[in-house]
């Protein structure tokens, strides 16, 4: 089914996340310091990059071939038509909250050298995110195992 292969797709990237959130987890606490050290520069990238991917993916496919597969998805649905079906079928624990991850992933790709605290704060952010996001990729794939 088309929804097994979008999953597949998902869990590639919230998989390679993972492994860079396992790493920035074990620094502990950080500030703009990071920015000094070339090898965390390039693990926190990796990890905006999936965050970025797995939004991407999750908002723009899985949900929508999701939907379809049980036939409560229209072509006319808007993005929010659609978390707001996927809050009432229990998915989504409420559309507000991924509307702040996508407006966090905006704030993620505009780097801008002046504001190094900002994007440390975004970061820490997008690490929380991370854990939800997973949890409504979890829920729907547990929800599409009920039916």
């Amino acid at each position: 089914m088309l929804t097994d292969d979008v999953l597949a797709k998902t869990y590639l990237h919230l998989q390679r996340a993972e492994s860079s959130l396992e790493e920035i987890l074990q620094w502990g606490d950080f500030d703009i310091q990071i920015f000094c050290d070339t090898e965390k520069v390039r693990t926190i990238d990796a990890f905006i990059y999936r965050f970025i991917k797995l939004q991407d993916i999750a908002g723009q496919k899985l949900f929508k071939v999701y939907l379809d597969e049980i036939g409560d998805y229209r072509d006319d649905m808007s993005l929010l038509d659609v978390l707001d079906k996927l809050e009432k079928l229990g998915i989504v624990r409420n559309v507000e909250d991924w509307m702040g991850y996508r407006k966090l992933r905006k704030e993620l790709t505009h780097e801008y050298p002046d504001n190094e605290a900002e994007i440390v704060e975004g970061i820490k952010l997008a690490l929380r995110a991370f854990k939800e996001i997973k949890g409504i990729i979890n829920n729907l794939e547990n929800h599409r195992n009920r039916k």
